[in-house]
């Protein structure tokens, strides 16, 4: 089963599925940031969850800066991206949820 886990490696949660999956490909979407075909690949499944509206730099940003479309956001900001983002075999999935785990075969 090859594994794609998309995320930022300071983040508790990415790391959390890395040591679940550790088969995984890693990609720190900090030090490599995602193309904008990428971006709009994950919106077109995600949609607007995309976007972590509960981070802190969701909070630092302005209400016009809010108000951009979320490509834009997400080139500008990597770590705007709710994560962590994984594809295994063509299925894709944001977060680190019982249901992402269930589907992975993790628990």
């Amino acid at each position: 089963m090859t594994v794609s886990l998309w995320g930022l490696k300071t983040c508790d949660t990415c790391r959390k599925a890395l040591k679940a999956l550790p088969e995984a490909e890693f990609r720190d979407v900090r030090a490599e940031p995602l193309t904008a075909a990428e971006i709009d690949l994950l919106l077109g499944q995600f949609g607007d969850k995309l976007v972590n509206r509960a981070s802190t730099t969701w909070r630092g940003l302005s209400p016009e800066e809010r108000a951009r479309p979320a490509a834009e956001l997400l080139a500008e900001n990597p770590t705007l991206m709710k994560r962590p983002v994984i594809a295994s075999e063509g299925s894709w999935y944001l977060g680190w949820t019982p249901a992402t785990r269930a589907a992975l075969g993790v628990a």
